[in-house]
């Protein structure tokens, strides 16, 4: 009998393992997948306050492939002008397909190279504008780096321009799916050339040609999603064999604009699964998420004032001042699924002590959702307080008991 229970517990422990393993050996992902999405890595953002609204692994590092190139494009239009010239080097003319075939030693118009880079995804024009903005790549990258730390995404780290698979002793070529959105949010909400990256990337087709006058191209835009839906605003492709099919995106309908940003969205032959999964993510957010205005009018306390003039100018009484909000706001405007709810609280100093002044801060009135801090308003001194002297308390006394 023993030997009976011994070789179940065996059969049903084994059972269990394959329950357990099977699922991750094709492919299925820890985190959120309720929307059946074919990336490994997705995130749904609010392009105007950086909240995540859905993610699926959204901070497992993985190769981006040339989604990396929305960070070569902004620090090219931050840090250069786009008539520069640009001449190309043997390794910029050596770069692996997708490439414009420039050959070493020609001249071009650094914005064209940029068009030339974000339309067909050209390899060889990303490392000749990485070349003359950082004057190495390794130089350029570390300027990529530094720009993502800026951002706020501590979990990317770039060593080629182009997006191509790379490893050194630092890392590996790579991101997050939050991280990607993020700084496609700051390409689009929050660069002071956010307006010329969006021309660039939302253009058809762009032709040019090199400053010799020898030879004369036209680009045109592989973003198909800037034709899939209503409101599309940019995005970029990349694929690698190690990235597989990558998307970052955003689109704009009613106020709101979402990003989408995904990884790991499938190998050939499943070239269309990253477009399957924006459409997927987008509608999501459409469908789920409104403006609500959420403003409350605060109830803010009178605050005693220690050692402080009273209003009435009598001694026995209390000084109290009166509280405003630094900033009042009619209303207040959020991006918000129909069950979600904000909590406001009101952090006010139990007390303090005269002088005050007009505009001391005091106190602070905050709206959360989800546990985190949405928005602050800070609470300051409507009117001055006078600290008690004993020349007024002295007068104090004779008009009481002498007069």
């Amino acid at each position: 009998m023993k030997k009976f229970l011994a070789a179940l517990l065996s059969i049903l422990l084994f059972l269990h393992l394959i329950v357990i393993v099977l699922p991750v050996e094709a492919g299925a992902a820890s985190g959120d997948d309720s929307l059946a999405l074919y990336a490994q890595s997705a995130v749904l953002m609010d392009a105007d306050t950086g909240r995540i609204l859905y993610a699926k692994n959204a901070e497992e590092q993985r190769p981006m492939a040339s989604t990396t190139k929305i960070m070569t494009l902004i620090l090219a239009l931050e840090n250069a002008n786009p008539d520069d010239i640009v001449m190309i080097s043997d390794y910029a003319a050596s770069m692996p397909d997708v490439q414009l075939h420039l050959r070493a030693g020609e001249h071009y118009r650094l914005g064209d190279l940029l068009y030339s880079m974000m339309l067909e995804s050209h390899n060889d024009s990303a490392v000749a504008i990485a070349e003359h903005v950082g004057e190495t790549v390794p130089g350029f990258a570390a300027l990529m780096n530094a720009k993502t730390r800026d951002i706020g995404c501590y979990a990317t780290y770039f060593i080629t321009p182009n997006g191509l698979d790379a490893e050194d002793d630092t890392g590996v070529h790579s991101t997050t799916a939050a991280d990607l959105a993020r700084i496609l949010r700051y390409c689009i909400m929050q660069s002071p050339k956010k307006e010329e990256f969006l021309k660039i990337t939302r253009t058809n087709a762009y032709s040019f040609s090199d400053l010799e006058g020898i030879r004369t191209f036209t680009v045109g835009n592989k973003n198909a999603f800037l034709h899939m839906m209503e409101g599309a605003l940019t995005g970029k492709t990349g694929f690698t064999g190690n990235a597989g099919y990558c998307y970052v995106g955003a689109l704009r309908q009613e106020e709101r604009t979402f990003i989408v940003a995904l990884l790991a969205c499938g190998w050939p032959n499943n070239r269309s699964y990253k477009w399957s999964d924006t459409r997927k993510l987008m509608n999501y957010g459409l469908e789920h998420f409104t403006y609500r205005n959420v403003w409350q009018e605060p109830k803010l306390p009178k605050l005693p004032v220690k050692n402080g003039i009273p209003d009435s100018g009598n001694l026995e009484e209390e000084a109290r001042i009166r509280l405003r909000l630094s900033s009042e706001e009619p209303d207040l405007k959020l991006l918000l699924s129909e069950d979600e709810q904000v909590q406001v609280e009101t952090h006010i100093s139990q007390e303090v002590t005269a002088p005050v002044e007009p505009g001391t801060l005091l106190g602070s009135v905050r709206y959360l959702l989800d546990g985190q801090v949405v928005k602050v308003y800070t609470v300051e001194a409507a009117e001055d307080v006078e600290a008690v002297t004993l020349g007024w308390c002295l007068e104090g006394l004779w008009r009481k008991y002498i007069l």
